[in-house]
């Protein structure tokens, strides 16, 4: 990865770091290429099982980075094309794509500004942890842009309803880490100083879940939240359960619960 993205693999988990503080995290084109290609190679990555996502410094992410951009785009001979605006659109929008398809959870920490494509992050994440000073909006519309993108108008309803999702899209405004979790926004607000520590739980509960049941779940999470009936969805599930119960990680699991044990999964490689 570049230095504008750090990764740093613990056990099972992949601790990924948007490293651009003195920039508040900002988009710019080698963090958008690194997020890419992070998000990418997990698709058949075996050994990391959970990822936690995080900023340095005081804040998560700021969104796009307006400066190199309009930067850019002044150094540039002639305006974009609209053909290379819409590549350029895409690669950002490619993150959130990528990250509802690897087969990892994701945990987002939030802490201090996580604005626009920030925002977009932390939404596309599976589970958000606030810190106190976490500060959240979709500012697209304040812009000059439409209110929905990077995924936004996907995610937010159906987070947080219609009625909240309009109100954030359509004005811009901040929400906070207290409306945050009254919303079911994130799954809980520590200090800021404690978001490590408050994610720990998380990633140790899930990587005691069988490796691919963990994958398992997760994919039939995304299938449920579009599905067209019950049924489609019960369809998965009795799928993904027949797949598990066939594996050696099944018996270990039923072996360790009677046993009142911690499971021992067997180790994964991407051999």
């Amino acid at each position: 990865m570049s230095q504008a993205l750090l990764v740093e693999h613990r056990g099972g988990a992949d601790w990924v770091t948007l490293n651009r503080p003195a920039s508040l995290n900002a988009l710019d084109p080698e963090l958008i290429d690194a997020l890419n290609a992070y998000f990418a190679r997990l698709q058949r990555d075996r050994t990391t099982r959970v990822v936690v996502l995080r900023g340095a410094g005081s804040n998560f992410c700021a969104g796009l980075d307006l400066k190199r951009a309009m930067q850019r785009r002044a150094g540039a001979n002639e305006p974009p094309t609209v053909t290379e605006s819409l590549d350029s659109q895409r690669r950002i929008a490619d993150i959130v794509m990528l990250m509802r398809r690897c087969p990892q959870p994701i945990i987002a920490l939030v802490q201090g500004a996580a604005a626009g494509g920030g925002f977009a992050l932390a939404l596309a994440s599976d589970v958000r942890i606030a810190g106190r000073s976490a500060r959240m909006n979709c500012a697209f519309i304040k812009l000059g842009l439409g209110g929905c993108d990077i995924g936004t108008s996907y995610f937010l309803p159906r987070l947080v309803g219609v009625s909240v999702a309009s109100e954030l899209i359509l004005t811009g405004r901040f929400i906070g880490a207290e409306r945050a979790l009254m919303a079911g926004l994130v799954s809980e607000i520590v200090e800021d100083d404690q978001l490590e520590a408050a994610a720990e739980p998380y990633v140790e509960a899930m990587l005691q879940a069988s490796p691919v049941g963990l994958r398992l779940s997760k994919e039939c999470l995304n299938m449920a939240v579009d599905a067209s009936s019950l049924e489609a969805v019960i369809a998965m599930e009795d799928r993904n359960q027949v797949l598990c119960s066939r594996s050696e990680d099944f018996k270990e699991g039923i072996t360790a619960f009677l046993e009142k044990r911690k499971p021992v999964y067997q180790r994964v490689t991407n051999d």
